[in-house]
């Protein structure tokens, strides 16, 4: 039986350690197989990972920051330490800022992305993270509103279940980790297909991402992108697109988007969000 779960183990686990930006849809599995945190916590080193948690999203960050803590402690992490900031200047923390040069790996949690941005945009600690993430030094992952922040360009909110339309969406500025992408996160769960396509309507140059939950967009720096988890990932590419009357239209008329390209991809599916093509599916090794 051990032998198997071993044999289980190296096919679900990553086979490399590289750093890598983990965009999840939110809800990911926090009880049983705990694959995507299994991935960040390999990925950021496994048994030698130090492990920095901002639980900053939420409004709870004590809670979030300790369910955090236990799930990555039983794992095996080397060190693992909670970020609360509540307050801008916080940014500036000499102590807060030394544990980013040296962590391998930052888990922003879920909550309020404006609240997120609000308390970590333009601070120096996201300045040091937002470098050390382009060096692959260490693995970022972002889940809920940690996954909307990923952007330049940012969901902040909005409605779900409309046709694309200018009110559909509320934007404003994230935190350009992947400035190529504007994301949406639990996406098929809560219907929000007409709400990426509405700000990919007034973005066209960006690629869209569309993460459902317990599901997550892994990208390397090569601009790889595999899909892990148990939903799909929504790819909106609009390199052809040929028209759209989002310029000319009222708040609530609907926008008219033609020849845009939309993917759908699950567990083990690639893309590359740079040169923007499919890829053929990671081959899974049990050596």
């Amino acid at each position: 039986m051990q032998q198997l779960k071993l044999i289980f183990d190296k096919i679900r686990m990553p086979q490399v350690n590289q750093p890598a930006v983990m965009v999840i849809g939110g809800a990911e599995d926090k009880v049983h197989g705990k694959l995507i945190l299994h991935h960040f916590f390999h990925r950021a080193g496994g048994q030698e990972a130090r492990i920095a948690i901002v639980p900053s999203a939420s409004r709870e960050p004590v809670v979030i920051g300790d369910r955090y803590v236990n799930i990555f402690k039983e794992m095996g992490a080397k060190e693992i330490r909670v970020l609360d900031i509540r307050d801008r200047a916080q940014g500036e923390d000499t102590d807060f800022l030394a544990y980013i040069e040296d962590c391998t790996g930052v888990f922003l949690t879920g909550g309020d992305q404006l609240r997120l941005c609000g308390l970590l945009a333009e601070t120096p600690l996201m300045e040091n993270l937002r470098r050390r993430v382009r060096l692959g030094e260490v693995t970022l992952a972002g889940t809920s509103a940690g996954a909307a922040i990923m952007g330049y360009h940012m969901i902040a909110g909005g409605g779900s279940g409309e046709s694309p339309n200018r009110a559909l969406v509320d934007q404003a500025m994230g935190l350009g980790i992947i400035p190529e992408v504007i994301v949406d996160q639990h996406f098929h769960n809560r219907n929000r297909m007409g709400r990426l396509m509405s700000a990919i309507a007034a973005h066209p140059d960006l690629l869209g991402l569309g993460i459902d939950e317990d599901t997550c967009a892994l990208v390397e720096r090569s601009g790889i992108m595999q899909v892990l988890g148990k939903g799909t990932v929504t790819v909106i590419d609009p390199v052809s697109l040929s028209y759209t009357n989002h310029e000319g239209t009222e708040a609530t008329d609907p926008i008219s988007l033609h020849n845009l390209k939309v993917h759908i991809f699950s567990h083990g599916d690639r893309y590359h969000i740079y040169k923007r093509h499919v890829l053929p599916p990671a081959p899974t090794t049990i050596g």
